[in-house]
């Protein structure tokens, strides 16, 4: 007998029905025609290039194909002011094929060294914005090609990871082939030598802003030459020779802003930089720890008119002089962007380089996490984030919302979310802000807002807001993006919220269970992301029972034996087993346990997953047999693929893993043992010393459901002896008479009541008589400490006073009363053959009167009435005659009290099943 275990936890026609009247200014284009069809190509030009504009490049590329005319303004050079190629995998011939629309380029990101190789084949002569990430192999030679072939080039952004191949070489580079140059923001150079930067100052003369961050050594004296500069950053530079910096720095006549966060700044050169420099406005000092030794530093310094942000002072109470008309602080970046009657040139510089270091700095100070800043993330930190959420900078918004998915998170490796942090997002109205950025055509703010939104939505709260938000629908639609990025991220979301039972209903009706499944066709290789997270969100979808039927319906159970049979990723294999082990656990309501059983090569995936070095593999696919051995089919095919003998071995090497790994091997092998053949094949493979092991554990699950495989094994008198001979007795008296689980403890007592009903004898005497006499006293000898363990068990549940009535009456209610002190509820769960069920009713003819006893108790279990097998017990105890024997017991003088009592339990179960079904 077994359980299942459950994991929680051309162009274009379309039929339209619209009104004769004038509502737009284009609707006389889209009046029906004849036919009752709508010619969208008729629309004017400039309609249709607006709503280009609102495509990402891949829809853009599907709207140009409708039509001649179509394709000509999908090249329109307005459309093709900007590119973004981060999110996709280029080749020569797809950058020529982008080259004729290129010429008008003025902006270009890119991501990584294979990429920023096939740039030049873009002819994009008229670039004057160039911005790369993952840029660690990027080179001198390519950086250095790329300056000569876009001399008009004004803005060159590399980071924010490390360029580690780049040296000084590629800056003289720049400096000698983009006289324009305006902007320079390079991370993690490895050294900045005077003659590079020297370079830039003789031949850059417009070159007004410079970002060092990261670097490992910078030339400070020469940076002071380049006196056209208005802001310099140099946040997270190491071995920066202070004295020479506040020295030359404060030579510089135009520089008005100053970062050095994350710097070892020491307090005197903050000081004299502040009195020398009178252009100087804000001096930017986060996580700077030397001066925050001293915090007096800024009061100290002749800073009339400068601004210093730092933890140790309100960053919006510092910027708010720069608005005398503002009514809440807070809202200074809203105010800037969108509440000045007169924009200012000045201001607009001066605050979209704060935006940018701000957003730079807070995203590298959430990724350290120092301690003791819970303070400043909580008054100031989350509400800098989510106004920087809002710049026009696309930039700034993906930092910033990377940002919040960084600093909610207090432990990387279980992901445990800070619930104070979570709330200030939520406060600061994050959840719409992030919300509105997942429905932005821009595929790197869907990505990063949506990877924000998974993080913070670990938090319940959060997670029920989002949903409440009309998350779920935009999420369920992102999961079928072609970007692999964002639908990775959408999916890692739908994993989050689908952890709570009431959102699982809503992501299924947002079509969210099909855009999971079609991901895994989508990216059957080389995504391992995106399959896990899609397969760990149909895992725990699958744990519903209507959820599980969509999951079957839309193709899942094909897509998730796909994977287990072919992934080799660790965490894709897990979850797809996981997912597989839930589909499964729904056998009494739906049909996929067998269909997963009947799907090509799933038991066959699944033993091999058993044979894996991960614990976290081995453990769902385990939990996976078990749900699958319980039905026939299935459990007979398990042992076919091999899985008897890989069980068995997962058992032998688990006794110091996990407690959840050790219950789900032993739990699919007593699936397995329900199977005559099977128990013999356990047996045989060395199944039962494990076991044994297993049953001696101080977990509660674990030595439980050792108990019950025991059970199934102990039925066979070979299998019994084994048992005997490898000291499975005492682990069985143990659990019999002291585990905390009454369904460990009856089990115990049942697998010893099986071990000695006199079938073992004959085993147990095979040998020479000296071999035999020996066995016989042993045998003896664990006998009568069984049997006396067996029965101090079933007196447990045999109340003095309700028994005596019960003696006394033929009444229901006494019967009743013994029934219900008596009863173990989980006990219903468990469903005997035809077999189990006859040797309990030829237990009541056994000599011993604790056989009796303990027969007539377990027949009881299985047959109390609501039980969801008593109607099958039932049915086998009166196809086996057994109505007779139970009368007969109930009358015999010689049998114990409880013995009769409980068979006359067993005949009023039978008669109640029987009025019943009448």
């Amino acid at each position: 007998m077994s359980r299942r275990v459950r994991r929680k936890s051309a162009k274009g026609a379309q039929k339209l029905d619209l009104p004769d009247q004038t509502e737009t200014e284009d609707a006389d284009y889209l009046k029906l025609n004849e036919d009752g069809f709508v010619d969208w190509t008729r629309l004017p030009d400039d309609t249709v290039i607006q709503l280009f504009t609102h495509l990402n490049y891949r829809d853009r590329a599907n709207l140009s194909s409708t039509c001649k005319s179509w394709r000509s303004l999908g090249s329109s050079s307005c459309l093709w002011q900007s590119l973004d190629l981060r999110a996709y995998k280029c080749d020569w011939k797809s950058m020529g094929s982008l080259a004729s629309r290129c010429s008008s380029l003025q902006k270009l990101r890119f991501r990584g060294a294979d990429n920023a190789d096939l740039l030049i084949f873009l002819q994009a002569i008229n670039l004057k914005d160039l911005s790369g990430d993952y840029c660690r192999k990027l080179n001198d030679s390519t950086l250095s090609v790329l300056a000569a072939r876009h001399n008009f080039l004004e803005s060159l952004q590399l980071g924010p990871d490390f360029c580690e191949r780049i040296t000084s070489d590629s800056i003289l580079s720049m400096a000698n082939c983009c006289p324009n140059l305006k902007k320079l923001r390079l991370s993690g150079i490895r050294d900045v030598n005077k003659d590079s930067i020297n370079a830039l100052a003789a031949r850059c003369p417009d070159l007004y802003e410079v970002g060092l961050i990261d670097c490992l050594k910078i030339d400070e004296v020469a940076l002071g030459n380049v006196v056209s500069l208005r802001f310099l950053s140099v946040a997270g530079t190491t071995n920066v020779k202070w004295d020479l910096a506040g020295e030359s720095w404060s030579k510089l006549p135009n520089l008005k802003g100053l970062d050095v966060s994350r710097t070892d700044v020491i307090p005197n050169v903050v000081m004299r930089i502040f009195s020398s420099l009178k252009s100087l406005e804000l001096l930017c000092s986060f996580n700077c720890p030397l001066l925050e030794e001293d915090t007096t530093v800024y009061t100290k310094s002749n800073c009339h008119g400068k601004m210093m942000l730092s933890f140790f002072n309100d960053t919006f109470a510092k910027l708010s002089p720069m608005f005398p008309d503002l009514e809440k602080e807070r809202a200074i970046f809203s105010v800037w962007r969108n509440g000045l009657k007169k924009k200012d040139g000045n201001l607009d510089e001066f605050m979209t380089w704060l935006e940018w270091i701000l957003s730079h700095s807070l995203l590298r100070i959430a990724e350290s996490n120092p301690n003791g800043l819970d303070q400043f993330w909580l008054s100031q930190g989350a509400d800098l984030l989510l106004g920087l959420l809002q710049s026009s900078q696309e930039d700034v918004q993906e930092r910033a919302a990377t940002g919040l998915a960084t600093f909610v998170v207090v432990d990387d490796e279980n992901t445990n979310v800070d619930v104070g942090r979570a709330e200030a997002v939520m406060k600061g109205g994050g959840i719409q802000l992030l919300l509105g950025l997942a429905r932005s055509w821009k595929e790197g703010l869907q990505s990063e807002a949506t990877k924000a939104i998974a993080n913070l939505s670990v938090n319940p709260a959060f997670a029920k807001s989002v949903a409440g938000g009309g998350g779920i629908t935009i999420l369920a639609s992102l999961a079928k993006s072609m970007n692999r990025m964002v639908a990775e991220e959408a999916a890692g979301e739908l994993w989050n919220l689908s952890v709570g039972e009431e959102h699982k209903g809503a992501i299924a009706e947002a079509g969210g269970i099909k855009a999971l499944v079609d991901l895994i066709f989508k990216w059957p290789r080389g995504g391992d992301g995106v399959l896990e997270r899609a397969a760990g969100a149909l895992a725990n979808l699958a744990a519903d029972d209507k959820c599980s039927m969509e999951v079957a319906s839309v193709g899942g159970i094909n897509a998730l034996v796909t994977l287990a049979r072919k992934c080799k990723h660790e965490g894709v294999q897990e979850q797809a087993a996981r997912a597989l082990a839930n589909l499964a656990a729904h056998g009494d309501s739906n049909t996929n346990n067998a269909a997963v059983g009947q799907e090509a090569g799933a038991l066959d995936a699944l033993v091999q997953l058993i044979r894996s070095q991960h614990d976290g593999v081995r453990q769902e696919a385990a939990g996976a047999l078990w749900n699958l051995s319980f039905d026939d089919r299935n459990r007979e095919g398990i042992a076919l693929a091999g899985g008897v003998e890989a069980l068995v071995a997962l058992a032998q090497s688990c006794s110091n893993a996990f407690p959840s790994l050790q219950e789900r091997a032993a739990g699919a092998l007593w699936g397995l043992s329900v199977s005559e053949a099977n128990s013999i094949a356990i047996g045989r493979e060395g199944g039962v010393a494990p076991l044994i092991t297993l049953a001696r554990s101080q977990t509660e699950d674990v030595h439980e459901t050792a108990a019950g495989a025991l059970w199934n094994l102990a039925f066979n008198p070979g299998n019994a002896l084994r048992i005997v001979e490898d000291g499975g007795v005492p682990a069985l008296i143990h659990l019999c008479s002291s585990s905390m689980s009454k369904m460990a403890r009856f089990m115990a007592a049942l697998a010893l009541a099986y071990m000695f009903d006199g079938r073992m004898d004959e085993y147990g005497l095979v040998g020479s008589s000296a071999e035999g006499g020996s066995k016989s006293v042993g045998l003896e000898r664990a006998r009568r400490m069984a049997l006396k363990h067996i029965e101090t068990f079933v007196l447990t549940f045999a109340d003095p006073q309700a028994f005596s009535a019960a003696s006394l009456s033929s009444a229901p209610a006494p019967l009743a009363q013994v029934t219900e002190s008596a009863r173990i509820l989980e006990a219903g769960h468990l469903r005997c053959s035809g077999a189990e069920i006859g040797q309990f009713v030829s237990m009541l003819h056994n000599q011993s009167p604790v056989l009796k006893a303990c027969a007539a108790f377990a027949l009881l279990q299985f047959t109390v009435p609501g039980g969801p097998h008593a109607p099958h017990h039932v049915n086998l105890l009166q196809v086996s005659g057994a109505p007779r024997v139970l009368r007969a017991a109930a009358a015999a003088a010689s049998a114990p009290l409880e013995a009769k009592i409980f068979a006359r339990i067993v005949l009023r179960n039978l008669e109640h099943h029987q009025i019943e079904s009448a």
